[in-house]
């Protein structure tokens, strides 16, 4: 059991909550409620930004000090979003989220993942027709050993994750949301995952 922090009650962070929580792991999310993810983040081993991207660099380098030492699993894109309300652009071209948050939280170890697929696939990946992929970006390999641990919990199988190298690589799995505006526009929002085929 590891004690796990969510931090948005979105259908991300409700569906990734339920199926943790499933697992036998205690998770507490934290609403919008003064002070609720600074006491979240506190008490956790681990932490999920599941928050809108767009606010979440200032949203968690308000909670730098209960960020302090864990780790931060970010699965949030930050996008400026067309009139439809789907993504449009990319808030941090030539960088990206995860970047931005191990720069400004240097004592938190930062892990993207989950964030090239639609919500539902997060937690079960084998409903897919095929193999899809979960990619880690990181530069803590303690840290995203964890997080593979966590995700295998949810249903990845290992050979369906892939280690792709430091932060910095997060700029690539960042820039395949704006393939989803356009997938969801041709087929319907059903269930897909970006996947590397082999």
């Amino acid at each position: 059991m590891t004690m796990i922090a969510v931090l948005g009650n979105g259908r991300v962070g409700g569906n990734l909550a339920t199926a943790l929580t499933r697992e036998g792991h205690e998770v507490t999310v934290a609403d919008r409620a003064p002070g609720a993810a600074a006491d979240a983040a506190r008490t956790a081993r681990i932490v999920i930004n599941a928050t809108p991207g767009a606010g979440s660099l200032d949203r968690l380098a308000a909670l730098r000090e209960a960020l302090r030492d864990k780790i931060l699993v970010d699965v949030s894109n930050a996008t400026v979003d067309g009139p439809d309300g789907l993504p449009a652009a990319l808030i941090y071209p030539g960088s990206s989220l995860a970047e931005q948050l191990q720069e400004t939280l240097p004592e938190t170890r930062v892990v993207k993942t989950l964030n090239t697929m639609l919500f539902p696939v997060m937690t079960a990946p084998a409903t897919l027709t095929q193999a899809p992929d979960a990619f880690l970006s990181g530069d803590d390999p303690q840290a995203k050993q964890t997080v593979r641990e966590l995700l295998i919990n949810l249903g990845w199988r290992k050979e369906w994750i892939t280690d792709l190298g430091g932060i910095q690589t997060a700029r690539a799995t960042e820039g395949a949301i704006l393939f989803v505006p356009h997938v969801i526009r041709s087929s319907g929002f059903a269930p897909f995952a970006i996947s590397i085929a082999r």
